[in-house]
Order: C-alpha cells, then sequence, then structure tokens
C-alpha cells in the first residue's frame, strides 16, 4: 500500500479542477445547458422533490391537494415508467431526465404503497 503525500493529492485536485473548469467552458456544454435536455428534466424535478418531501407527512395528508385516492400514484408510476424508458431511447440518451424519473417513480411507489397500508389499517379499525 503506497503511502501519497499531501502535496501530491493537492497537485491531483488542481488538475481535476483544471480539467472540470475546461470542460464547463467548452462550447458543448454551454449547448447542453442551452438545451432542452438539460431543462427539461431541471424543470421536472420538482415531482419527485414533492414526493420525496411527503414521506415525512402523516400519511392522512399526503399530497392533499393533489391526492385523489390512489390514482394519482399510479398514474404517476406509470408516468414515470414511460418516461424512464423514453430517456433512454432518445438519441442522445438523457441520463438527467432517466434519473428524475427513476426517482419519480420510486418516490410514487413508496407514497402508494403508504397509503394503500394506511387504508387497510384505517378499514381495519372501522370494523
Amino acid at each position: 500500500c503506497e503511502i501519497i503525500s499531501p502535496k501530491h493529492k493537492q497537485m491531483a485536485v488542481v488538475r481535476l479542477s483544471k480539467r472540470a473548469w475546461e470542460q464547463l467552458k467548452s462550447k458543448e456544454f454551454r449547448s447542453y445547458l442551452l438545451s432542452t435536455h438539460f431543462w427539461g428534466p431541471v424543470a421536472n424535478w420538482g415531482v419527485p422533490m414533492a414526493a420525496l418531501a411527503d414521506m415525512k407527512k402523516d400519511c392522512e395528508i399526503i399530497s392533499p391537494k393533489m391526492t385523489v385516492g390512489t390514482h394519482t400514484h399510479t398514474a404517476m408510476v406509470i408516468y414515470s415508467s414511460l418516461f424512464m424508458r423514453f430517456a433512454l431511447r432518445v438519441k442522445p440518451r438523457n441520463l438527467l431526465l432517466f434519473v428524475c424519473h427513476f426517482t419519480n417513480f420510486s418516490a410514487q411507489s413508496v407514497q402508494l404503497g403508504r397509503l394503500i397500508n394506511y387504508n387497510l389499517k384505517k378499514g381495519e379499525n372501522a370494523v
């Protein structure tokens, strides 16, 4: 096992920083930042972020303005499943969109499960 000196670590960080800065300044990256391949997924991140935030809430008030029974969550799971596939099939592949919809798919599935469990327990208590 070779020990790397702090000076060598610092030089590696400087080299990596320079390469990252050059990449950020490139015409290709600027073009990407101005494309729908970037801004579409960025604008779409609000949905999974809201679902992730709702995981901390009591099941009784999961997205009260958006949720009507389990149908909304089911629709969101199907919607994200379709767009995950689309993100990988479109040329060039849009991995940012894929990650956004994978996160939304996961979060909405958890919310759907929480809501189903809540309704089942609520039904047991009513009997």
